[in-house]
């Protein structure tokens, strides 16, 4: 394991199991911002005004950069297989927060889903979702070194990886449009934007 990873690892992990409220916090983040990421779709998809169609498209990119980058991963984990922190370290050199099966660590799954989400919304969705969205994607990244599952590469690989997925679907992101057109007439929203249209 290269002196990076095993330095920052421990930067980070070194303090796992001495804070209660930072266990507590990191833990929750790094097991449950997928669900996290789904409460957010929800409200931001049904508090937008109605005629808002744009904005609704860029929650659909951002979904799928996120769902892109997961099927980068399993491409990667295929060819190159490396161990997670917990399989390799010896006992008592480091703290594992939250149980993990012993499955491929680079690139970080989580890292990866949330910053493609988080990305795609970069100068494509209104502020607060934006700054929700990309402080959840850091917690995120940060908590995955904090409760010891992955190496700090992962999760860097994980941004790197995440954000390109959403770069590359913002430049063919009219091809699913007509996905958003889909969900704009099932839910009877966009209709005022699209008659102005016409």
């Amino acid at each position: 394991m290269n002196s990076f990873d095993l330095q920052g690892y421990h930067l980070l992990n070194q303090f796992a199991g001495h804070h209660a409220i930072l266990d507590k916090m990191f833990s929750f983040f790094a097991q449950y911002s997928l669900e996290l990421y789904i409460v957010l779709f929800i409200i931001a998809w049904f508090s937008m005004p109605k005629s808002e169609i744009k904005q609704r498209h860029a929650l659909l990119i951002m979904g799928l950069s996120g769902v892109l980058g997961l099927i980068v991963n399993v491409l990667i984990s295929h060819v190159y297989f490396r161990p997670r922190p917990f399989t390799v370290l010896q006992k008592g050199t480091f703290t594992q927060l939250i149980p993990h099966s012993a499955d491929a660590s680079f690139p970080s799954d989580h890292t990866t889903g949330s910053f493609g989400f988080a990305a795609a919304s970069w100068g494509k969705a209104p502020r607060w979702i934006t700054i929700s969205f990309t402080i959840l994607a850091i917690l995120n990244a940060v908590g995955r070194v904090y409760v010891g599952v992955h190496w700090p590469t992962d999760v860097i690989a994980g941004m790197v990886i995440g954000t390109l997925c959403s770069r590359l679907l913002w430049k063919f992101s009219s091809i699913f449009q007509p996905i958003t057109d889909f969900g704009l007439r099932l839910f009877h929203y966009g209709a005022m934007e699209q008659n102005a249209l016409k």
